[in-house]
């Protein structure tokens, strides 16, 4: 029993990884589709809009491998070296996701209203 749950969590694992690399790779695609698509049918900033959809894939992509590698290293294998691992592992993924939500939206994940440096000149608007 013991080897089957262990070949299971392997394999569900995997799927995390697999599933978040995906939603990262059709996210680009998506966002390069509705970049081309917005600049024919409206006038916006498309490459804005674009860093937003991207940003947005890889967000989320981004917490299917944090998902896998939790799987992995704690249920798989959970020796003190692969749970420091993981913990800088997420911690970097996390690091990122946070900048990736500045970039986007102006603002923190624990913030519901944008930052006023949005309209400073800082934030996902400049540049």
């Amino acid at each position: 029993m013991n080897d089957t749950y262990h070949r299971i969590m392997v394999v569900v694992g995997a799927g995390f990884d697999a599933l978040g690399v995906a939603v990262i790779a059709l996210g680009a695609v998506l966002a390069a589709f509705r970049a081309l698509r917005r600049n024919a049918l409206e006038p916006t900033d498309r490459y804005r809009d674009f860093r937003r959809d991207l940003g947005g894939a890889i967000v989320l992509g981004l917490e299917f491998l944090v998902a896998g590698d939790i799987i992995r290293s704690v249920v798989v294998a959970p020796s003190l070296e692969n749970v420091i691992v993981l913990s800088l592992v997420v911690l970097i993924r996390t690091f990122l996701s946070f900048a990736l939500q500045w970039e986007l939206h102006g603002r923190w994940p624990w913030q519901r209203t944008p930052a006023a440096s949005m309209t400073s000149g800082l934030g996902p608007t400049s540049g």
